[in-house]
Order: structure tokens, then sequence, then C-alpha cells
């Protein structure tokens, strides 16, 4: 199987919009329909950040035109779009993400996909690259099956265990050496440290076994 893995910024209504209001998003295309005004494009995102930063994202996002659905539920987004000039406007049926594409706080779009044709990708990114204003190519190479990862829907877990995960990983808790302790980011989320040790705990009670679980 092929991988290319790169990164991009494009003029698009979802990444602008995350470096406007400063916010991460990790992203599924669930479904297109390619017709005359082009592509209508069904998808599911997870929003990454302060809840007030995410309401002004979908205030915004909700006087778009091109948005034809959204609902929100929680920190998950639901997206039917017809927007001109999208990657997933130049997909086929030989083309797959191994992962959610992860949008950052700058607006950069972070991707990996997969063919087992090298031919099908290089053909993507040569109808990519016009589109966008930044675009670099990380790994472009052959790589064995077992080596994808598919990562499962995120656990049942409650918001205040979401975020203090999330805040433990942005600030590098999980990193080595690490970046943090538990007491700056206790501090950071506005809670004691036990209180916080124990939303952390449970967070990676329920969300690392799903991970282990693609190991074996």
């Amino acid at each position: 199987m092929w991988i290319a893995k790169f990164k991009l910024i494009h003029d698009c209504f979802l990444s602008n919009r995350c470096r406007e209001f400063g916010i991460e998003m990790q992203s599924y295309e669930i479904n297109e329909e390619k017709n005359n005004s082009g592509v209508l494009t069904s998808s599911l995102h997870q929003l990454i950040g302060d809840n007030e930063k995410i309401n002004l994202f979908v205030k915004d996002l909700k006087k778009d035109k091109c948005i034809k659905e959204l609902e929100l539920n929680e920190n998950t987004l639901y997206i039917l779009d017809n927007h001109r000039n999208k990657p997933v406007s130049e997909f086929t049926k030989k083309l797959f993400c191994i992962k959610p594409v992860i949008t950052d706080i700058n607006g950069w779009e972070h991707w990996e996909l997969a063919s087992h044709k090298k031919g099908t990708l290089s053909v993507f990114l040569d109808k990519l690259k016009p589109i966008c204003q930044e675009f670099i190519l990380e790994r472009f190479e052959k790589s064995p099956l077992q080596d994808l990862y598919f990562p499962k829907v995120l656990p049942q877990i409650t918001d205040l265990q979401k975020k203090a995960f999330e805040l433990a990983v942005r600030d590098g808790y999980f990193e080595s050496p690490r970046k943090t302790d538990l007491r700056k980011l206790s501090e950071k989320m506005g809670c004691s440290l036990s209180t916080f040790q124990n939303h952390l705990r449970k967070a990676e009670s329920r969300i690392l076994p799903d991970i282990l679980g693609y190991l074996r």
C-alpha cells in the first residue's frame, strides 16, 4: 500500500475559521456526491479548544450560505456543504484516509492518504497543489498493510475528562521528556490537583485500551 503524508494551507471555510478563532479540529469525510454545481460533502468534525471559541466558530459558520445542514452535539459537528475547490473534490474510490484530517490553530491541514497504486496518489497530489497556498509533502512511500492505523470513535467520556486529556496532550504531558506536570495542568484547567488527576486517569482508562487493541 502506498502512503502519502502531507500538510497544506488553502482557502477553506473550515481551516480559515480554525485560524481565526484559534481552535483545532479532527475531520472525517462521511460521503460525497458530485453534481453540476460541484461536490456535496457530508463530514463529521471534533472541535478542540475553549468552549467560548468553539461557540464563536460555530456561530460564524452558520452564516455560510454553502452550508446546507449543520448540527452540533457538544463538540462534535456534522456539516453538509457544497463548497467548491475542496481537496475531497479530487477524491476517487481508489483513495482513502488512514487517519482523520487534523486542522491546527494556524490553519494547516494534516493529511495521511493511502492507495494500492502509486500513480493514483501522484495524480491526486498533482491536482491538489494548484488550489493550495502552501503544500509540504512529508512522506511518500510504500508501507505494509499492518502499519496502517484505523482509529475507533472516541470512547464515551465526560466533558471534563475529555478536556483534561486534550490539555495533557496539547501541553506535552505525554511526551518524553515531559514538557509540563500535573500541577501546572490542573492550574490551567482551574481545578485542584487531585480532581485533575481523577479526570485524566478516567480518560486514560477508556482511551488507552482501544489504542492498545491496535498494537496486538
